[in-house]
């Protein structure tokens, strides 16, 4: 399910937070569907994690306001609380607890007792492939299966919306990729998810991403529409002997509408403004002075951490103009 045509479950308008003179989050809007992965992407300090505690009634907004689950978060955030699931960024059970008794814990704080509960912990720990570790002290297991206990934690009352911050920090790709799979498998059956993350791959599995910079939110849309504003050009995968010489580097800068060179592993990327008329031979012919063996040039496809440079630059540029003019930090 995509949210495409669902009901708004989540309304941002002017959603703003400020700690003393620091603007955290500054005056913030859009809404997310039903059934919708919402992605919320940013570097570390931009916000992520401000905006998220504010959507899930755990911090007061300065300015603005939000409804979530048809309940506003200014004036009735315990209600909200009930209706959501929330894995924190810090790891939140507790460590030597078993894990059946971990959400026997989380399911009493949200009201469930009884048979019913266990039933609900049994279909949780199914759904989140941990059946046959119920009985495990928690802080034994590894990373990526603490983070799996702490999702079934989040979603063992069923809630209609369920915010994940930072769900995949600090674990391994395999488990990365594993918990994806879950979150697209509760997105199918209609629940509401929304992430923060800082790995723009992970993104890639948003069905709209949002992106923060300093406290405000600088684009959103569909991955691919946001690859298609931000980054029109073309983009070349270079790879060979020597690309590793800084005269490479410079012959590639030196192309009329060069944007970007990147170091990639022991190749180099090469990303083009959309009236570039450079071509694969073009940069063959470039280099071919500064290399010892024809290199290989291959289309590549722009990637949403290019997205995220071109609005990071773009944003930096805005706020420079504005000083500039006298206007001061805008």
């Amino acid at each position: 399910m995509t949210g495409a045509g669902e009901p708004t479950v989540i309304e941002v308008a002017g959603l703003t937070r400020r700690f003393g003179r620091f603007t955290a989050v500054d005056h913030v809007d859009f809404s997310v569907r039903r059934g919708e992965i919402f992605g919320y992407l940013g570097a570390n300090g931009a916000g992520k994690s401000t905006t998220i505690r504010m959507l899930c009634g755990l911090l007061a907004p300065t300015e603005g306001d939000a409804v979530v689950a048809g309940f506003r978060v200014s004036t009735e955030p315990e209600r909200i609380k009930r209706r959501i699931g929330y894995m924190s960024q810090r790891f939140s059970l507790y460590p030597d607890l078993r894990v059946r008794h971990n959400l026997e814990f989380f399911g009493g704080a949200y009201g469930l007792w009884g048979r019913h509960l266990a039933g609900r912990i049994d279909e949780v720990l199914a759904r989140v492939g941990l059946q046959d570790l119920d009985d495990s002290v928690t802080h034994a297991l590894p990373g990526g299966i603490r983070q799996r206990v702490a999702l079934a934690a989040a979603i063992l009352h069923q809630p209609d919306i369920v915010f994940l911050d930072e769900p995949t920090a600090g674990v391994d790709p395999v488990a990365r990729r594993n918990f994806w799979s879950l979150i697209r498998t509760l997105s199918e059956a209609g629940t509401t998810i929304f992430v923060t993350t800082h790995y723009m791959d992970e993104a890639e599995y948003c069905n709209r991403v949002g992106l923060m910079v300093a406290g405000r939110l600088a684009a959103l849309d569909t991955p691919a529409a946001l690859k298609a504003r931000h980054v029109p050009g073309r983009v070349w995968m270079i790879r060979g002997p020597s690309l590793g010489r800084p005269e490479a580097r410079q012959r590639l800068a030196a192309l009329p509408g060069a944007i970007q060179v990147q170091t990639m592993g022991a190749g180099l990327r090469l990303r083009l403004s959309a009236d570039s008329p450079v071509d694969a031979d073009t940069i063959r012919r470039a280099l071919a002075t500064v290399v010892d063996q024809p290199v290989e040039v291959e289309a590549d496809e722009a990637t949403l951490e290019d997205v995220f440079l071109a609005v990071v630059d773009a944003d930096a540029w805005r706020r420079g103009t504005a000083i500039a003019r006298g206007e001061g930090p805008p």
